[in-house]
């Protein structure tokens, strides 16, 4: 009897033992979580009160602005952003390999002999895969889909995304106007300049490749005649804005922010 009671107390004491280092586990997870969340409204509070430096051509400071927290306060969604860069790059590509099948090659339409007798193998055409000459098997073909979709919120959503990250490295800037009294290089020249005197824009000049996009809310043939000479940029209407682009480009530089902000914030309604 005392050996059972001996073995019942151990026993209790174990499961007591469990309970308690589950309890504990328990505890440290409620805490962790706890301490993500309060860490996740910290950094909503810090990027909840947004504003940006607005300048001018020259490189001079006009104005404060407000950002809107649905484009430039989100945090860093790696997936997203890999799943919709991947499909669209895909709905890009070209299928250029293509290999014709024994259908499709020319000839091939006689036996090469009889059936049986020779003591050869029996064939029924030239343009077999096993011949020389002969169709490919399994080969590639132009014909093949590669599009995947996008859904419209999701990729807004990515694009948002990359456009906060982007903003947090400082690598957006904002202007007033954009404008070109005549579609000359050296206007553009002086304008990027003038950009890149500014704290963190210094490898505007100096970067060989994709270097700056510039998103304008309407084309302007000056602009475009007076920036095209340089490879490293591109200027484009803010309503071709993608995350590829976005991405591909260090420097993003918003023409007309409060109008590009309203088209913007309309595309996840």
């Amino acid at each position: 009897m005392k050996n059972e009671t001996t073995k019942k107390n151990l026993k209790a004491s174990k499961l007591a033992g469990k309970t308690v280092e589950v309890t504990k586990t328990g505890e440290v997870k409620t805490k962790a979580r706890k301490e993500k969340q309060e860490s996740r409204e910290k950094e909503a509070k810090t990027l909840g009160a947004l504003e940006a430096q607005v300048y001018n051509q020259e490189g001079k400071k006009v104005e404060m602005v407000k950002l809107p927290e649905s484009i430039f306060a989100l945090p860093w969604k790696a997936d997203l952003v890999h799943q919709v860069v991947v499909s669209l790059m895909t709905n890009k590509r070209t299928n250029l390999a293509h290999t014709k099948d024994r259908s499709e090659v020319s000839g091939g339409g006689k036996k090469p002999w009889q059936q049986k007798g020779l003591g050869r193998a029996r064939h029924g055409s030239t343009r077999s895969p096993i011949w020389v000459h002969g169709g490919v098997a399994h080969g590639p073909r132009n014909e093949k889909n590669f599009d995947r979709k996008v859904n419209k919120k999701m990729k807004a959503k990515a694009l948002f995304t990359i456009l906060s990250k982007k903003f947090r490295d400082g690598e957006v800037f904002l202007l007033d106007s954009l404008k070109a009294a005549a579609p000359k290089a050296k206007e553009a020249l002086s304008i990027l300049k003038n950009l890149s005197k500014i704290k963190g824009g210094e490898q505007i000049l100096n970067k060989k490749e994709n270097s700056v996009y510039i998103a304008v809310m309407k084309r302007d043939v000056n602009l475009d005649r007076s920036f095209r000479n340089f490879g490293n940029l591109k200027i484009d209407e803010s309503r071709n804005l993608n995350p590829l682009d976005v991405l591909n480009y260090k420097y993003l530089i918003i023409d007309n922010p409060k109008e590009i902000f309203k088209f913007l914030e309309a595309k996840m309604k």
